[in-house]
């Protein structure tokens, strides 16, 4: 469910993260575009709209964000980080020919694994990779 910008303003405040028009377009943007999109994306697609915007700005309000928890940081393939906004546990699927990424719900506390008892986990995902509905057709 996409937040209003007074909802993203008062996240931004909740976490005290200093407001500013590019972190607030920054934030918006990874909320209206569901599509675990990489840094150059969202640079490519946020610069028509703010032109004097660096990448740097964008590193270092993705890590503002991860750092207070309001995005996810994943990393399905090694040499390419992308942003997810919904925090909540659920898993990815990224689809080995059309490379979009699909979430998918999942009760991590379900999972039982007895090699890790006694262990404290403090992050936890889960990552598949194939190809989706749509292109297994094709394929």
């Amino acid at each position: 469910m996409n937040e209003t910008f007074e909802d993203l303003v008062n996240e931004l405040k909740n976490k005290n993260i200093r407001l500013s028009h590019q972190r607030l377009k920054v934030l918006e943007y990874l909320n209206n575009n569901r599509t675990h999109p990489t840094v150059d994306e969202i640079f490519k697609d946020l610069q028509k709209e703010i032109p004097t915007l660096s990448k740097t700005t964008i590193y270092n309000t993705l890590n503002a964000l991860v750092d207070s928890d309001l995005v996810k940081v994943l990393t399905i393939e090694d040499n390419e980080a992308r942003y997810d906004s919904t925090t909540k546990d659920h898993g990815h699927f990224k689809c080995s020919s059309c490379k979009k990424i699909f979430d998918f719900q999942i009760d991590f506390d379900s999972l039982e694994i007895k090699e890790l008892d006694n262990f404290k986990i403090h992050n936890k995902d889960m990552y598949f990779k194939g190809l989706c509905s749509n292109c297994s057709k094709v394929n």
